[in-house]
């Protein structure tokens, strides 16, 4: 049996050239970072959890709910064979039983927060905004053209989203899991706003983060997922 089955949608990316020396610390063992042309990344993630069963079982109030994380990319090698995956620095949720449940299970480093979101389509344009409250309001607003298009092969966006595992470094420990769903299509970015204090959210070491310009910014459509039970590698 899955973990978790869902729906994970309109999946709001921004994205963030950054110093690998700063990710080294969050690093899990058997880990390496995993680059683009180059440059290492760092990104900036919203969307909506929807249709959501733990263990096979929907739980009421909790089937639908936004979340947004940031994160950065790894791969390790097993077999000859690259397993390419993400690894999360905070990942942010409006209830508290979710961030529970999350730490509990998964280890993962999650957060409870007030949270809010906005999906519109208007003509030919869709709007997606979510909003999260620490202290003071925080958002992410993409406007893009509403018809969405398939994948590109060796895409930037493919390699954002193409990362099929998450790996976790809790201590001397890395625990693993699969996140299976098909390939994404996307929306043409036509406008972008953030209002987003890093240093507030996730510390000092990404405050740079509010005067660095986005590499680039995505939206996903997204789709069904399954995330696999865990282990420890």
């Amino acid at each position: 049996m899955n973990f978790l089955e869902a729906e994970w949608r309109k999946l709001a990316i921004i994205n963030y050239e950054i110093d690998p020396e700063i990710l080294i610390k969050y690093l899990p063992e058997g880990t390496e970072l995993d680059f683009y042309h180059g440059k290492c990344y760092v990104s900036l993630v919203g969307f909506m959890f929807l249709n959501t069963k733990l263990l096979g079982l929907s739980i009421p109030f909790y089937r639908n709910f936004e979340e947004v994380n940031l994160r950065f990319y790894v791969k390790k090698k097993e077999k000859n064979v690259w397993k390419r995956g993400v690894v999360f620095i905070k990942e942010i949720v409006p209830r508290y039983a979710l961030s529970f449940v999350a730490n509990l299970f998964y280890k993962e480093n999650y957060k409870m927060m007030p949270m809010s979101n906005e999906i519109n389509v208007n003509n030919d344009e869709l709007t997606v905004k979510y909003s999260w409250k620490n202290g003071s309001w925080h958002s992410m607003q993409i406007v893009a053209d509403s018809n969405p298009l398939p994948m590109e092969t060796n895409s930037e966006f493919e390699f954002i989203t193409e990362h099929y595992f998450g790996f976790t470094k809790r201590e001397n420990k890395t625990s693993e899991y699969e996140v299976c769903h098909p390939k994404w299509e996307y929306y043409q970015i036509k406008d972008c706003k953030l209002n987003i204090e890093f240093r507030t959210l996730y510390g000092k070491e990404f405050e740079f983060l509010n005067h660095q310009t986005p590499i680039s910014v995505m939206l996903a459509e997204g789709s069904e997922i399954e995330v696999k039970t865990k282990k420890y590698i």
